[in-house]
């Protein structure tokens, strides 16, 4: 295995007291209660314009996007921590020589702005968003075909790792192997190629390049 491949939400970063607090903002900028953020979490994987269309009913998808990320841009890097594990297994990772990016339907912006202030960001030969591809969020493949040719490497040389339904769909799309994490926030309906005990875990199955 020479590369691996990384959703962030959930996967890397624990990013849902932040997604919560700016959804919230949004809901009450057009009259709605505040929801849990358990509730929230259900909804979050497919791209911010379908979780403005689900999370905040009657509401212009595109104005309420944009309400969102002025919100977001201010809380974003205070309500977001890396996950258990996280930051020693992608430094590890990268000190052997594994080739690793990020693809996620998060903004590519906020994104890249999140991987430097969580230190990872020398880890990292890139970080991709939908931005990069014409916005063409996952389940689409196209953010996991970008990253395999960004890194130079064929998708049987490497693995996406996710945590969620979404992140397996787009795997399979892209012919790449999926490794699915024990954080995630909905239960995969279709198979992972693995699921792992702990992040901690891909220090012993990605032994380098």
């Amino acid at each position: 295995m020479k590369a691996a491949l990384f959703d962030f939400d959930g996967t890397l970063a624990d990013s849902f007291a932040a997604i919560t607090s700016s959804t919230n903002h949004v809901r009450q900028s057009y009259g709605l209660q505040p929801l849990p953020e358990a509730e929230v979490c259900g909804f979050v994987g497919y791209g911010l314009a379908n979780l403005m269309a689900d999370l905040v009913p009657g509401a212009p998808v595109d104005e309420a996007v944009t309400r969102y990320r002025a919100h977001h841009a201010g809380v974003m890097v205070a309500e977001t921590r890396l996950m258990p594990d996280v930051g020693d297994t992608i430094r590890a990772l990268a000190r052997r020589g594994l080739k690793l990016a990020v693809c996620s339907n998060k903004r590519v912006e906020f994104t890249r702005e999140l991987v430097r202030a969580l230190g990872l960001a020398d880890c990292f030969a890139c970080v991709l968003g939908p931005d990069d591809v014409a916005d063409r969020a996952k389940p689409d493949p196209a953010m996991l075909l970008e990253g395999l040719t960004r890194l130079g490497v064929s998708a049987g040389d490497a693995i996406y790792v996710g945590d969620m339904v979404v992140d397996v769909q787009t795997a399979r799309a892209a012919g790449i192997a999926v490794w699915l994490v024990p954080t995630g926030s909905t239960e995969p309906n279709e198979p992972a190629d693995r699921v792992l005990t702990s992040f901690a875990e891909l220090l012993e199955l990605l032994p380098g390049a």
